[in-house]
């Protein structure tokens, strides 16, 4: 008999304790902290020290950068005690992995993107995030890309965790799950009332429909 397959889901760009409150009550398995100045979700460290001391045991805190630098990377380990991090820029494997902490790798999907070839360069990775090419902007855009370009019938072989981002809502995601099959979905601007603002509501139907989905 085939194991039950449950999606993970990640609430990224959390701003607040009461967004990462209402996250977890929902059951979020993880949330993203985005220290990119140039977000519109962008945290402090103050911001982020109140969030995390909210987060309870279980749940993954994510630390999503752009092109930082090392200082800027260690910082936020030292002072924020976050569990992950998350790249979204044009980092290094050798730069990802330097760090205290696991780390996922983002890349921004065309339909041209040799997904075996970039799980192969960020091999020590804990998962690959796939998003939504925009050109000039690493992630956050609330596009989709086309999903058949990594169904899960193009991911044999790839030995790496899939995420899922990009434009997911409570209407979307249950086809998306269908398609590509992910380990994880990652969802940001889909539950929102605005850019840092999540909306418990839309939290609720987007766990409704990812939990809908336990697939064998």
């Amino acid at each position: 008999m085939k194991e039950l397959m449950r999606t993970r889901v990640k609430i990224c760009g959390i701003t607040n304790s009461e967004d990462a409150k209402s996250s977890v009550a929902k059951g979020a398995d993880a949330i993203g902290l985005v220290f990119y100045r140039k977000s519109p979700r962008y945290v402090t460290l103050e911001q982020a020290k109140h969030i995390v001391e909210v987060v309870p045991a279980f749940v993954t805190v994510t630390a999503l950068f752009v092109d930082p630098t090392i200082d800027e990377v260690k910082e936020v380990i030292s002072e924020t005690k976050v569990d992950l991090l998350q790249f979204h820029g044009e980092e290094s494997e050798a730069f990802c992995s330097g760090f205290s902490r696991p780390y996922i790798k983002a890349v921004r999907m065309k339909y041209d993107s040799n997904l075996s070839a970039l799980v192969k360069e960020y091999a020590s990775a804990k998962g690959i995030l796939l998003d939504t090419y925009v050109k000039g902007v690493p992630g956050g855009t609330g596009e989709a890309f086309n999903w058949d370009w990594v169904s899960k019938e193009k991911q044999n072989g790839l030995n790496m965790p899939v995420i899922l981002a990009g434009g997911l809502h409570a209407e979307n995601v249950e086809r998306a799950i269908d398609v590509v099959a992910p380990w994880a979905v990652d969802v940001s601007g889909g539950v929102e009332l605005m850019p840092g603002k999540k909306s418990e509501t839309k939290i609720e139907q987007f766990m409704k429909a990812v939990n809908e989905k336990v697939r064998r």
